[in-house]
């Protein structure tokens, strides 16, 4: 288990999601969270797409500054938005269980 900045607490499923899926399955996988949350309009995952859906992460309870933060802390091309590469390298930065050095996984 582990706590974001903001406190709230959430368990790194992603380590164990690569042993049981593959790497490949795994980035599908990644990217069908990025649909789930995208404007489809725009495919991007915008501030709108994100707070309306933000029950699909089970953090419904946000406050928009919170929202703001998550985007930004992804938004590599400054556009407001993420893609899908900006969010599966988001959600891999964030995964202490990747990031602690388990490069094996990918393997």
């Amino acid at each position: 288990m582990a706590t974001s900045r903001s406190g709230i607490a959430f368990q790194d499923f992603f380590p164990s999601m690569i042993v049981r899926l593959g790497a490949e399955d795994f980035f599908a996988e990644l990217c069908n969270g990025f649909q789930l949350l995208m404007d489809r309009e725009k495919g991007l995952i915008t501030y709108e797409s994100l707070k309306k859906n933000s029950a699909v992460l089970g953090v419904q309870d946000l406050r928009e500054v919170e929202l703001m933060c998550m985007l930004r802390e992804g938004d590599l091309d400054g556009d407001g938005a993420l893609n899908q590469m900006e969010f599966c390298i988001l959600m891999l930065r964030l995964s202490p269980g990747l990031m602690g050095g388990s490069r094996r996984l990918f393997q």
